[in-house]
């Protein structure tokens, strides 16, 4: 395969563009940046439809590439091109192309849901998909917030966000607060318990217990709120059911990925440990 060398490229205009929402849509194509990821996406049933390495990358790779069809398109290029065309700043040789319907598509039957009202920190979104798929969350539903598919997120979530899947609202906030809403009552009246997790103290109401006193056995949709702001108000007022996680007063607050990972392992705890009892 020829060496592409120039940054004027047709293909780096191709990858940059794919690093938004707008350009995956328009190629139907979804951008992968690094090994982990490329890897972590051959776990499932797809496969890349490009791979876009430096020579050393294919050198060293050489295992890894078998696990690839023949008949995927390879571009090789050098490293300053890589770089010109990815959001990594030190990447280390490889980038691919999936096709977008590689994203996991959700589960008819749910029993566990992560609800996440607006947030905004690629980071700890990243984060959540990893603690969510951890602890056998069947689906993410958001409310707008980071860009699900953003370098970023995928990066933070070690490849999660390609084995979990996610429903996002977006739009202008008031129409996606409003389907967001919508989905936690449906819920409701599905027979879910719909659980807001809240700061210690403050105005809460006389049935906020901690975490641990809730019964995580039954469906449930756990809702979590934006870093800054917490739940929007008609997001709130969906909650059936609302939790704690008692910390020092020392901290005003927890950093609501650091949060998530008690509650979200509290109901896989609380399963294991039914089917234990039930199994004596």
């Amino acid at each position: 395969m020829p060496l592409i060398s120039s940054r004027r490229n047709p293909l780096v205009r191709r990858l940059k563009a794919l690093a938004s929402k707008e350009g995956r849509e328009k190629f139907s194509l979804l951008l992968l940046e690094g090994t982990h990821l490329l890897e972590e996406a051959l776990k499932t049933s797809f496969f890349p439809g490009e791979i876009i390495a430096t020579s050393s990358w294919l050198k060293d790779h050489l295992e890894l590439l078998k696990l690839i069809p023949k008949n995927v398109l390879f571009h090789e290029v050098t490293r300053s091109v890589l770089e010109a065309a990815l959001t990594t700043k030190n990447p280390d040789g490889v980038a691919a192309l999936f096709p977008l319907e590689a994203i996991p598509k959700p589960p008819k039957d749910l029993d566990f849901v992560l609800a996440l009202d607006r947030l905004q920190d690629p980071g700890n979104l990243g984060t959540l998909f990893r603690t969510a798929l951890a602890a056998e969350v069947q689906v993410i539903w958001l409310a707008l917030g980071a860009d699900p598919l953003s370098q970023k997120v995928l990066r933070a979530s070690a490849g999660a966000t390609l084995h979990l899947p996610y429903e996002r609202s977006g739009g202008e906030e008031k129409v996606a607060i409003k389907e967001f809403v919508e989905k936690l009552e449906f819920a409701v009246m599905r027979g879910y318990q719909v659980v807001g997790s809240f700061v210690p103290g403050g105005s809460l109401s006389d049935s906020t217990c901690p975490y641990w006193e809730l019964d995580w056995t039954k469906p449930t949709v756990l809702v979590l709120g934006n870093e800054g702001s917490g739940l929007h108000p008609l997001i709130k007022s969906c909650c059936t059911h609302s939790i704690t996680l008692p910390h020092s007063s020392l901290v005003e607050s927890l950093n609501v990925a650091s949060a998530a990972v008690p509650l979200l392992l509290e109901r896989r705890r609380a399963k294991m440990s039914c089917e234990i009892h039930q199994c004596l």
